[in-house]
């Protein structure tokens, strides 16, 4: 940059400068790496992240120290962790809290992303990444489950691979090679630990490291929805509405790394089951494959997407295919393309309502279930608002927003409980308000009276 000095480091420092750029990766992503001035607490959630997964992957090495990935041996080892090993029992619980907390800080985080368009050009592929992290993190979560061999981890397993046997001509194959032998057993608990330990968490590393690289490149958003790097430099070539990370926000965020760490502390050493949520009680019996649980469901951070799957039905189908069916006439009608290209979307359409017909709603529910977490993917091109922020769009957006929130936290609820027909009905509900918030995206963000959105962030010093 025009003005600044290279300065060259000595000594220890210079010596590993000369062979591995140390410094210039610091200056780069901490020290001359500029970040909007008005981050508020929202902003706390990304670092957090970062911070969980670092928890994770220590304790985790720990466990594995005295764990045994074996059917007989898998039950009894977490017990003598839990019992035997010296602290063994604060890092199993570190561990597991961890894993519920990681999904707390990642909804969080991934919140703040949608109310503030962090999706939004130019930053598709850092959301790309950030959603590839949460799929990574659903199967890492959903292998490390069956790992202490408990009731719930093995029926959990159960039926969650069972419903690969859903899928068209290759499911039950499928099923049968994803756990190795035709019911959960020895082979399964061993190729989920491999996957646990090894597999998932390289491929997590890199996409986290790929996901800051990709935010650095093209600078981070802030509640404004503001590009500071568009807006006026100073004489260094720095934007004048931001400042360094290092010091102000790795200092900030301690702040975030506190708070945290008290709520953390406080769920392992006062409750580290938090009422059955994070820890089921059926989790402290060892596996039986001959005595199943009267309610199995998933952990709470699955039962969003575990309703949508229970509440797929045969008749639930029915109102699928009549939705697909009015939406074809609906873009047909309203169509502004010519030739063929009018009649793609429609018979598309046509195309899904035959289909829901044809093949069994078992596997519709799969699909709903997968389907609401890959069209997170396709946020950045569903979104067609002219302003990124919430701030800056119409009040009636906020209460589609605050409706969609607290519709997955019931959808949430709704799958740690026990089926019938009022909560299924809730559920099916439920799925409708959710898969409509994005489908229909296209039609209702851009609907309204946008607020200007200034030229400059707006920054209140405090």
């Amino acid at each position: 940059m025009a003005g600044e000095k290279t300065v060259e480091t000595t000594g220890l420092l210079g010596w590993i400068d000369r062979r591995f750029p140390l410094t210039s990766l610091f200056k780069e992503h901490m020290s001359e790496y500029y970040a909007p001035k008005n981050f508020n607490f929202w902003y706390f959630f990304g670092s957090l992240a970062l911070l969980v997964l670092v928890l994770q992957i220590v304790t985790g090495i720990f466990l594995v120290m005295n764990y045994k990935p074996d059917a007989k041996l898998a039950f009894d080892s977490v017990e003598y962790i839990m019992r035997e090993v010296p602290w063994g029992w604060l890092i199993r619980y570190m561990h597991s809290t961890g894993a519920s907390m990681f999904f707390v800080v990642v909804y969080l985080h991934m919140l703040r992303g949608l109310f503030y368009g962090s999706y939004r050009k130019p930053r598709e592929l850092v959301w790309i990444f950030g959603v590839a992290i949460f799929l990574c993190l659903m199967g890492e979560a959903f292998f490390g489950y069956l790992l202490p061999w408990g009731q719930m981890s093995y029926w959990g397993a159960q039926v969650i691979v069972n419903l690969f046997s859903a899928i068209p001509f290759i499911g039950p194959e499928l099923s049968v090679w994803i756990r190795g032998d035709y019911v959960v057993s020895d082979a399964t608990l061993n190729r989920f630990f491999a996957f646990h330990v090894i597999a998932i968490p390289l491929v997590l590393i890199g996409l986290v490291v790929a996901h800051i690289i990709a935010l650095h490149e093209v600078g981070s958003n802030n509640p404004d929805g503001v590009e500071i790097k568009q807006g006026p430099k100073d004489r260094n070539g720095h934007p004048v509405d931001g400042i360094p990370f290092h010091p102000y926000y790795s200092v900030h965020d301690i702040v975030g790394v506190a708070g945290f760490l008290i709520v953390f502390a406080a769920i392992v050493f006062f409750g580290p089951e938090m009422g059955g949520y994070f820890l089921e009680y059926n989790n402290f019996i060892p596996a039986d494959s001959l005595k199943t649980p009267p309610h199995i469901a998933p952990v709470w951070y699955f039962t969003p997407f575990y309703s949508m799957l229970r509440a797929t039905t045969a008749d639930f189908t029915w109102v699928l295919t009549g939705a697909a069916v009015l939406a074809a006439i609906g873009t047909l009608i309203k169509s502004s393309q010519k030739g063929v290209w009018r009649l793609a979307l429609p018979v598309i359409l046509l195309v899904v309502a035959i289909l829901l017909r044809v093949i069994d709603a078992k596997f519709w529910g799969v699909v709903a279930m997968g389907g609401a977490v890959v069209i997170l993917f396709f946020l950045p091109w569903l979104d067609h608002s002219p302003v990124k922020s919430i701030r800056y769009r119409p009040t009636w957006h906020k209460y589609f927003y605050a409706i969609f929130i607290v519709n997955f936290l019931v959808l949430g609820y709704l799958g740690t409980q026990a089926p019938n027909a009022t909560f299924n009905l809730m559920s099916q509900i439920g799925t409708v308000i959710y898969l409509g918030f994005f489908f229909l995206m296209p039609l209702w963000s851009r609907l309204g009276t946008f607020k200007p959105v200034p030229d400059r962030i707006t920054f209140h010093p405090h």
